[in-house]
Formats: C-alpha cells, sequence, structure tokens
C-alpha cells in the first residue's frame, strides 16, 4: 500500500512583512525524503492585527501571492498549495483546516518577545490544546536546522493523562529525530528528590543512549532551557495537557506558558489529541 503524502500546515499572516513559519517549512522540508507537501494557510490573526480598513497590509493582490508564497515554493522545489481564510474565528479555523488537509503538524509564527515575560494570546492557546496533530511554534532568529531534538517529559507523573501524554511526546520526538538523522535527547527536571525521575524506565522507553538523558532538579522551565542551551538544540518537543478550570474553560497551561517562553529555539507542542502519522 502506497503511503499516505505527508502534509506540514502553514499559518501565515498577510499582515505581516516576513513570513518566518514559510521560510522554516522550506528549509525544513528539503531536509527530508520524501519532501512533505505544504498546505499553506493565509490567515489574519484578529487578536493580533489591527483589522480596520486602515491598515493598508491587509489588503493583498494576486502578485504578493506570486511572490510572496508561490515563487519561493517553487525555488525550494516542494509543492503547496494555498487556502485563504476570511473568518474571524482564526484558532477554530486552523484546526479545523489542519485536521481536513491531514496534516502532520502545524507550523505557526511566533513574534519575537516584546517584554520579559512570555505571553500568548488566548487564540493561539486553543490552537495549542485543541489541534489534531502536534504545533511548531516557529521562533525569529531560531535555528533553521533539525540536528538535535531535546524532548521533555515528565516520568514521575501519576496520572493516567499524563503518562499518555509523556508516550506521545517520544513517539513524536523519536518519528522528528528519524525523519532528519537528528541526535536525539530526552530531559525530565523535578523538584521533590522523592520523586526522582525512575531514570532506568526513561532509557527502556526512549531507547536512547544514557549519555542523552539528562534528569536534573529544579523548575521545569530552567531545566529544560538549560539543557537546550547546553547541547544546543534546534527543537524541543513537549506537552501540555487540557485541564479545565472552574468555569469549563480551557485552562493556559502555565507550566507549558514558562518553559516556551524560557526558551528561544523552535518548540513543538504535542497534547493528549495529537497522534503519530
Amino acid at each position: 500500500m502506497m503511503e499516505a503524502e505527508k502534509k506540514v500546515f502553514v499559518v501565515v499572516d498577510p499582515n505581516d512583512d516576513r513570513h518566518i513559519a514559510l521560510e522554516r517549512a522550506l528549509i525544513t522540508s528539503k531536509f527530508r525524503s520524501p519532501s512533505p507537501k505544504l498546505v499553506v494557510f493565509v490567515a489574519v490573526d484578529g487578536e493580533a492585527v489591527d483589522t480596520r480598513a486602515i491598515n493598508d497590509h491587509l489588503f493583498r493582490d494576486e502578485f504578493w501571492f506570486r511572490d510572496q508564497i508561490r515563487k519561493p515554493v517553487e525555488e525550494a522545489g516542494l509543492e503547496c498549495e494555498i487556502q485563504v481564510c476570511w473568518s474571524s474565528d482564526w484558532q477554530a479555523a486552523i484546526i479545523q483546516e489542519s485536521k481536513r488537509s491531514g496534516a502532520e503538524m502545524i507550523y505557526l509564527p511566533v513574534h519575537a518577545k516584546t517584554t520579559r515575560r512570555f505571553t500568548f494570546a488566548e487564540s493561539k492557546w486553543q490552537v495549542l490544546k485543541k489541534a489534531a496533530c502536534p504545533v511548531v511554534l516557529i521562533r525569529p532568529g531560531a535555528h533553521d536546522k533539525r540536528k538535535v531534538v531535546l524532548a521533555a517529559v515528565n516520568f514521575q507523573a501519576d496520572k493516567d493523562k499524563q503518562r499518555q501524554l509523556n508516550k506521545q511526546i517520544v513517539q513524536r520526538a523519536k518519528y522528528i529525530a528519524s525523519n532528519y538523522g537528528a541526535e536525539l535527547h530526552f530531559v525530565n527536571g523535578y523538584l521533590d528528590s522523592m520523586l526522582y525521575p525512575d531514570r532506568g524506565a526513561l532509557a527502556k522507553e526512549t531507547g536512547v543512549e544514557a549519555d542523552r538523558i539528562h534528569v536534573k532538579q529544579g523548575y521545569t522551565d530552567e531545566v529544560v532551557a538549560g539543557v537546550a542551551s547546553a547541547i544546543d538544540a534546534d527543537l524541543v518537543v513537549m506537552g501540555t495537557l487540557n485541564q479545565l478550570g472552574s468555569t469549563g474553560t480551557l485552562l493556559r497551561g502555565n507550566t507549558a506558558e514558562r518553559v516556551i517562553g524560557a526558551l528561544d529555539v523552535d518548540v513543538m507542542v504535542c497534547n493528549e489529541f495529537t497522534t503519530t502519522k
């Protein structure tokens, strides 16, 4: 049976002057064999963009699509289809269309930090927590290669959801490392010495060499950022759980937000709904 064509769902905001998610997709896709097809999703993030008519960046003609999307994709030797979305429900449209297109991952651009504390608009958290495939947060200035992959896990977890998420992270990290021929590392931070992670179980589950397993005491964000810097990681794979607040709405995920904010590299986020292809 012929294997289904792999697709990467790339979000492009026409308001932006530079399309970092598309730039990264053009580079990383060429590292894979066969190269995936790109689904370029053009949509305006209403929470981050001035959508009034006085914003002339919201008006794009056929030459913009040719020069900003078609031409770079063709020059990279890749194929793409372009979807244009005018729904005001930006996050739901991304979740729905990435699933409909059968995408194996979503490339979502993240703008440079404007304050010391990293923050995400609620719409982006909805994408991270509800997407049916992993979401890769593309950072400006981050590495454009995929030679060192670091996966952050929590093997001392006692909840079934967290254990299942660990499996998702391990499977996805191994899949990515295999696709790019990358060096794969795992990190597990812990605070309480009584909850020291089972290093043997971690080695058995991941199948990597002992020197690529990093078990360190400290806050998760500081541990993950420290190891990522030490091994010069190109991509960090992590997870986030779908926890409900008292009003029945999804909680943002403080730990996940701190980890993402502590990193300057691309971050792949899995949730409990994501599956490996």
